[in-house]
Formats: structure tokens, C-alpha cells, sequence
């Protein structure tokens, strides 16, 4: 008897987790946005009483730039975060689909050359579905011509025969 082995989720994040999340949520606020309104504002109001000099130019160019140079991180994290679970969302529907390749989890990972190769493939998917009638018609990357060919003799997914052994492999 084989124990199955599962990945463990504690759900614990890291203090650096946490703050980003808050500050990335924060910052896409509706009070965020009226805060920065309001510097901006404030500051533009005190340009005739500074005479618009250097300095009161310099206030606004340092805060702003020291703020973005700050967000940019801290946005980065939560997006590669958010991109991270979506992959991960993505792949656990490549894997529980028995008419899609297992060979598309992780395409991320693969370099820009693969990755064309992939778009071509799937180019190439969308004319058989066009020749079928629609978009809506789906292959899986391995059995993509066998299965066009199969449904255009007028079977459905449903029936036993050819599908049953294209549906079983990935």
C-alpha cells in the first residue's frame, strides 16, 4: 500500500510578505490615491509663498522619487507573488483535465525559443478549430491531429472508441 505524499501549506507568510501585501493593497486605495491628490495639491499651493524655487521644486522631485523607488519593490513582490499562485491555479487544471497535456504545466519555465514553438503549435490548433466550424473546438498538445481527425468523421467526445484511448493519454 503506497502512502500519498502532499505538500504541506502552514499558511504562514513572512513579515516582508505581509507588508507588501497591506502597503500594495493600501496604495491601489481610493484614500491612497486622495492622500497623494493632496500632497500634490499642498505642495503646488505653496509655490508662490517659496517663490517656486529650487527647493520647493526639490521637496516634491525627492518625495516622489524616493516613494516610487520604494513601491516599485514592494509591488514587484506582490505581483510575483499573484503570478505565482496563478500558474499554480493554471497547472492544477492542466493536470486534473484528461484531454490536456501535462506537458504545458510549468511552461513558464521554458525559454523564449520553446515558447515560440508552443504559439506556433497552438497557431496551428486554431486553424483546425476554424476548419471544424469554431474556436471552441479544444485539443490536447499531443494528440491534437489524431483528435481533429477523429471528431471530423462526425464523433463527440462522449462516444467510446478512438476517444477513449486519446482521452487516456497525456
Amino acid at each position: 500500500m503506497s502512502k500519498k505524499r502532499g505538500v504541506r501549506i502552514s499558511g504562514q507568510r513572512s513579515i516582508f510578505d505581509r507588508f507588501a501585501s497591506w502597503v500594495t493593497r493600501l496604495a491601489g486605495s481610493p484614500g491612497a490615491f486622495a492622500l497623494a491628490l493632496a500632497v500634490v495639491v499642498g505642495w503646488a499651493l505653496t509655490g508662490p509663498s517659496l517663490g517656486y524655487s529650487e527647493t520647493w521644486q526639490l521637496v516634491i522631485n525627492t518625495g516622489t522619487t524616493i516613494v516610487t523607488f520604494l513601491m516599485v519593490f514592494l509591488i514587484q513582490q506582490a505581483q510575483n507573488k499573484d503570478s505565482r499562485a496563478l500558474h499554480i491555479k493554471l497547472n492544477e487544471l492542466i493536470a486534473a483535465s484528461k484531454l490536456t497535456s501535462n506537458r504545458t504545466i510549468s511552461v513558464e519555465d521554458l525559454d523564449a525559443s520553446e515558447l515560440e514553438v508552443l504559439h506556433a503549435f497552438y497557431a496551428r490548433l486554431a486553424e483546425l478549430a476554424r476548419t471544424e466550424g469554431g474556436l471552441k473546438c479544444s485539443h490536447s498538445l499531443d494528440d491534437a491531429s489524431e483528435l481533429h481527425e477523429w471528431k471530423s468523421r462526425g464523433h463527440k467526445r462522449g462516444d467510446s472508441g478512438a476517444a477513449g484511448s486519446l482521452a487516456g493519454e497525456h
